[in-house]
Protein backbone atom coordinates (compact mmCIF):
# COMPACT_ATOMS: atom_id res chain seq x y z
CA UNK A 1 0.00 0.00 0.00
CA UNK A 2 2.02 2.87 -1.01
CA UNK A 3 0.58 6.66 -1.32
CA UNK A 4 0.80 9.28 -3.64
CA UNK A 5 -0.64 12.19 -1.88
CA UNK A 6 0.77 11.26 0.95
CA UNK A 7 -2.43 11.34 2.66
CA UNK A 8 -2.45 9.05 5.98
CA UNK A 9 -4.34 5.15 5.69
CA UNK A 10 -6.59 6.29 8.78
CA UNK A 11 -8.14 9.01 6.82
CA UNK A 12 -8.73 8.82 3.37
CA UNK A 13 -9.18 6.46 0.42
CA UNK A 14 -6.75 5.35 -2.46
CA UNK A 15 -4.35 7.51 -4.61
CA UNK A 16 -3.32 7.16 -7.74
CA UNK A 17 -0.02 5.00 -7.13
CA UNK A 18 -1.71 2.49 -5.31
CA UNK A 19 -1.92 4.01 -2.04
CA UNK A 20 -4.78 2.67 0.28
CA UNK A 21 -5.86 3.04 4.18
CA UNK A 22 -5.88 0.31 6.33
CA UNK A 23 -8.35 1.05 8.47
CA UNK A 24 -11.65 -0.26 7.38
CA UNK A 25 -14.23 3.02 6.82
CA UNK A 26 -12.76 4.87 4.15
CA UNK A 27 -12.25 1.82 2.26
CA UNK A 28 -15.74 0.58 1.62
CA UNK A 29 -15.91 1.94 -1.74
CA UNK A 30 -16.13 -1.48 -3.90
CA UNK A 31 -14.76 0.42 -6.50
CA UNK A 32 -11.31 1.48 -4.73
CA UNK A 33 -11.07 -2.12 -3.62
CA UNK A 34 -11.77 -3.81 -6.62
CA UNK A 35 -9.09 -1.51 -8.60
CA UNK A 36 -6.33 -1.93 -5.85
CA UNK A 37 -4.60 -4.81 -7.67
CA UNK A 38 -4.21 -3.81 -10.67
CA UNK A 39 -3.58 -0.06 -9.68
CA UNK A 40 -0.63 -1.18 -7.28
CA UNK A 41 1.01 -3.39 -10.08
CA UNK A 42 0.84 -0.61 -12.29
CA UNK A 43 1.91 2.44 -10.56
CA UNK A 44 4.52 0.73 -7.88
CA UNK A 45 7.97 0.62 -9.62
CA UNK A 46 8.94 -2.96 -10.08
CA UNK A 47 6.60 -4.31 -7.86
CA UNK A 48 6.63 -8.06 -9.71
CA UNK A 49 10.29 -7.65 -9.41
CA UNK A 50 10.30 -7.01 -5.75
CA UNK A 51 8.08 -10.11 -5.53
CA UNK A 52 10.20 -12.58 -7.18
CA UNK A 53 13.16 -10.84 -5.36
CA UNK A 54 11.35 -11.33 -1.62
CA UNK A 55 10.43 -15.32 -3.08
CA UNK A 56 14.31 -15.96 -3.22
CA UNK A 57 15.73 -14.42 -0.55
CA UNK A 58 12.92 -16.18 1.74
CA UNK A 59 13.96 -19.52 0.08
CA UNK A 60 17.55 -18.98 0.76
CA UNK A 61 16.73 -19.92 4.50
CA UNK A 62 13.03 -20.61 4.81
CA UNK A 63 12.34 -24.69 5.24
CA UNK A 64 9.83 -26.60 2.82
CA UNK A 65 7.20 -26.53 5.18
CA UNK A 66 8.06 -22.95 6.30
CA UNK A 67 5.94 -20.85 8.08
CA UNK A 68 5.51 -16.91 7.03
CA UNK A 69 4.17 -13.86 8.19
CA UNK A 70 2.40 -11.32 6.35
CA UNK A 71 1.87 -8.01 7.93
CA UNK A 72 0.13 -5.65 5.59
CA UNK A 73 -1.49 -8.70 3.85
CA UNK A 74 -4.68 -6.41 2.17
CA UNK A 75 -4.69 -7.04 -0.85
CA UNK A 76 -3.02 -10.50 -1.56
CA UNK A 77 -0.15 -9.98 -4.08
CA UNK A 78 3.02 -11.04 -1.98
CA UNK A 79 0.86 -13.94 -0.63
CA UNK A 80 -0.22 -14.92 -3.71
CA UNK A 81 3.09 -14.64 -5.43
CA UNK A 82 4.95 -16.60 -2.27
CA UNK A 83 2.21 -19.69 -2.47
CA UNK A 84 2.28 -20.57 -5.84
CA UNK A 85 5.88 -20.90 -5.91
CA UNK A 86 6.26 -22.58 -2.49
CA UNK A 87 3.20 -25.12 -1.98
CA UNK A 88 4.27 -26.11 0.82
CA UNK A 89 4.47 -22.68 3.45
CA UNK A 90 1.83 -21.52 5.25
CA UNK A 91 0.91 -17.79 5.96
CA UNK A 92 -0.53 -15.60 8.58
CA UNK A 93 -1.52 -12.27 6.94
CA UNK A 94 -2.56 -9.51 9.46
CA UNK A 95 -4.21 -5.71 8.00
CA UNK A 96 -6.54 -3.55 9.85
CA UNK A 97 -8.68 -3.39 6.63
CA UNK A 98 -11.55 -6.51 6.37
CA UNK A 99 -12.68 -4.88 2.88
CA UNK A 100 -8.82 -5.81 1.61
CA UNK A 101 -8.69 -8.66 3.82
CA UNK A 102 -11.13 -9.89 1.82
CA UNK A 103 -9.92 -8.75 -1.12
CA UNK A 104 -7.15 -10.42 -0.24
CA UNK A 105 -9.04 -13.89 0.34
CA UNK A 106 -9.90 -13.41 -3.62
CA UNK A 107 -6.35 -12.31 -4.97
CA UNK A 108 -5.26 -15.71 -3.22
CA UNK A 109 -8.29 -17.98 -4.67
CA UNK A 110 -7.34 -21.75 -4.08
CA UNK A 111 -4.48 -20.90 -1.92
CA UNK A 112 -6.20 -19.47 1.16
CA UNK A 113 -6.38 -23.16 2.49
CA UNK A 114 -3.14 -22.63 3.58
CA UNK A 115 -3.48 -19.31 4.69
CA UNK A 116 -5.22 -17.78 8.04
CA UNK A 117 -5.89 -14.26 7.60
CA UNK A 118 -6.40 -12.03 10.73
CA UNK A 119 -7.80 -8.33 11.00
CA UNK A 120 -5.62 -5.76 12.97
CA UNK A 121 -1.92 -4.54 12.91
CA UNK A 122 1.04 -7.27 14.03
CA UNK A 123 -0.07 -7.45 17.48
CA UNK A 124 -3.02 -9.36 16.68
CA UNK A 125 -0.70 -11.78 14.77
CA UNK A 126 -0.32 -15.29 16.44
CA UNK A 127 2.27 -15.78 18.72
CA UNK A 128 4.91 -17.73 16.64
CA UNK A 129 7.37 -18.71 16.14
CA UNK A 130 7.70 -18.36 12.20
CA UNK A 131 10.38 -19.03 9.81
CA UNK A 132 9.89 -15.68 7.82
CA UNK A 133 8.19 -12.34 7.72
CA UNK A 134 7.11 -9.58 4.87
CA UNK A 135 6.13 -5.76 5.42
CA UNK A 136 5.61 -4.53 1.77
CA UNK A 137 4.28 -1.19 1.04
CA UNK A 138 3.07 -0.70 4.68
CA UNK A 139 5.73 1.07 7.18
CA UNK A 140 5.69 4.32 5.74
CA UNK A 141 2.40 4.66 6.59
CA UNK A 142 3.29 4.68 10.54
CA UNK A 143 5.45 7.49 12.19
CA UNK A 144 8.43 6.35 14.08
CA UNK A 145 7.49 4.96 17.34
CA UNK A 146 4.51 3.01 15.84
CA UNK A 147 6.79 1.91 13.15
CA UNK A 148 9.10 0.85 15.83
CA UNK A 149 5.91 -1.11 17.91
CA UNK A 150 5.25 -2.88 14.57
CA UNK A 151 8.59 -3.92 13.51
CA UNK A 152 9.06 -5.02 17.26
CA UNK A 153 5.80 -7.32 17.44
CA UNK A 154 7.29 -8.98 13.96
CA UNK A 155 10.32 -9.37 15.48
CA UNK A 156 8.70 -11.30 18.93
CA UNK A 157 7.12 -13.42 16.50
CA UNK A 158 10.49 -14.64 14.57
CA UNK A 159 12.56 -17.36 15.35
CA UNK A 160 16.20 -16.21 15.62
CA UNK A 161 17.88 -16.04 12.27
CA UNK A 162 14.57 -15.40 10.66
CA UNK A 163 14.65 -12.92 7.57
CA UNK A 164 12.26 -10.12 7.33
CA UNK A 165 11.84 -8.14 4.31
CA UNK A 166 9.91 -4.54 4.45
CA UNK A 167 9.67 -2.19 0.94
CA UNK A 168 7.99 1.27 1.38
CA UNK A 169 8.52 5.10 0.38
CA UNK A 170 12.24 6.39 2.19
CA UNK A 171 13.00 9.73 2.64
CA UNK A 172 16.06 11.21 0.22
CA UNK A 173 18.97 13.02 1.26
CA UNK A 174 20.27 15.99 -0.20
CA UNK A 175 19.62 19.28 -0.84
CA UNK A 176 16.18 19.00 -2.64
CA UNK A 177 14.32 16.26 -0.76
CA UNK A 178 11.49 16.08 -2.99
CA UNK A 179 13.10 15.06 -6.25
CA UNK A 180 12.56 11.48 -5.93
CA UNK A 181 8.98 12.23 -4.73
CA UNK A 182 8.38 13.69 -7.64
CA UNK A 183 9.44 11.19 -9.94
CA UNK A 184 7.53 8.37 -7.87
CA UNK A 185 4.93 11.07 -8.58
CA UNK A 186 5.58 11.25 -12.14
CA UNK A 187 5.91 7.63 -12.25
CA UNK A 188 2.09 7.20 -10.84
CA UNK A 189 0.68 9.82 -12.40
CA UNK A 190 -2.15 9.83 -15.35
CA UNK A 191 -0.41 10.90 -18.88
CA UNK A 192 -2.38 14.05 -18.67
CA UNK A 193 -1.04 15.19 -15.20
CA UNK A 194 0.60 18.63 -15.47
CA UNK A 195 3.50 18.95 -14.16
CA UNK A 196 2.05 21.57 -11.13
CA UNK A 197 -0.34 18.57 -10.14
CA UNK A 198 2.71 16.25 -10.17
CA UNK A 199 4.65 18.63 -8.24
CA UNK A 200 1.41 18.99 -5.65
CA UNK A 201 1.06 15.40 -5.24
CA UNK A 202 5.00 15.26 -4.12
CA UNK A 203 4.59 17.93 -1.97
CA UNK A 204 1.88 16.29 0.10
CA UNK A 205 3.28 12.97 -0.18
CA UNK A 206 6.71 14.63 1.38
CA UNK A 207 4.48 16.20 4.37
CA UNK A 208 2.00 13.62 5.42
CA UNK A 209 4.07 10.12 4.95
CA UNK A 210 5.93 10.13 7.83
CA UNK A 211 8.64 8.39 5.93
CA UNK A 212 12.31 8.02 7.24
CA UNK A 213 15.71 8.55 5.51
CA UNK A 214 17.80 5.06 4.88
CA UNK A 215 19.57 6.25 7.79
CA UNK A 216 17.05 5.85 9.90
CA UNK A 217 15.03 3.25 8.27
CA UNK A 218 18.28 0.91 9.20
CA UNK A 219 18.58 2.16 12.90
CA UNK A 220 15.08 0.80 13.54
CA UNK A 221 15.45 -2.34 12.23
CA UNK A 222 18.48 -2.43 14.68
CA UNK A 223 16.46 -0.94 17.40
CA UNK A 224 13.58 -3.79 17.01
CA UNK A 225 16.37 -6.73 16.97
CA UNK A 226 17.23 -7.19 13.82
CA UNK A 227 20.33 -7.78 12.51
CA UNK A 228 22.72 -7.93 9.17
CA UNK A 229 20.51 -5.10 7.17
CA UNK A 230 20.74 -4.52 3.79
CA UNK A 231 19.19 -3.06 0.75
CA UNK A 232 18.12 -5.63 -2.00
CA UNK A 233 16.12 -3.15 -4.26
CA UNK A 234 15.71 0.39 -4.42
CA UNK A 235 13.13 2.36 -7.06
CA UNK A 236 12.61 6.49 -7.47
CA UNK A 237 11.58 6.83 -3.27
CA UNK A 238 10.68 3.15 -2.57
CA UNK A 239 13.47 0.86 -0.56
CA UNK A 240 13.64 -3.09 0.35
CA UNK A 241 15.37 -4.03 3.20
CA UNK A 242 16.47 -7.35 4.77
CA UNK A 243 17.36 -8.20 7.97
CA UNK A 244 17.28 -11.38 10.21
CA UNK A 245 16.17 -11.54 13.62
CA UNK A 246 19.20 -11.06 16.18
CA UNK A 247 19.30 -14.16 18.47
CA UNK A 248 19.16 -12.63 21.34
CA UNK A 249 16.69 -9.35 21.17
CA UNK A 250 16.60 -6.75 22.77
CA UNK A 251 14.00 -4.40 20.96
CA UNK A 252 13.04 -1.23 22.45
CA UNK A 253 9.49 -0.90 21.28
CA UNK A 254 8.39 -4.38 22.34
Amino acid sequence: MSADDGTSHRSRSAGNDGSRPTSGAPFGDPALVDSYVTRTRRTVPGLDVVHGLVGRILAETTPDDGRILVVGAGGGLEIRHLAERHPSWTFDGVDPSPQMLDLARRTIGSHMERVTVHEGDARRAPEGPFDAATCLLTLHFLGRDERLATLSEIRRRLRPGAPLLTFHHTAADGPDPLTWFRRSARFAADPASSPAEIDRSAAVLAARLPVLSPHEDEALLRDAGFCDIGLFFAALSFRGWVASASPTSTARGA
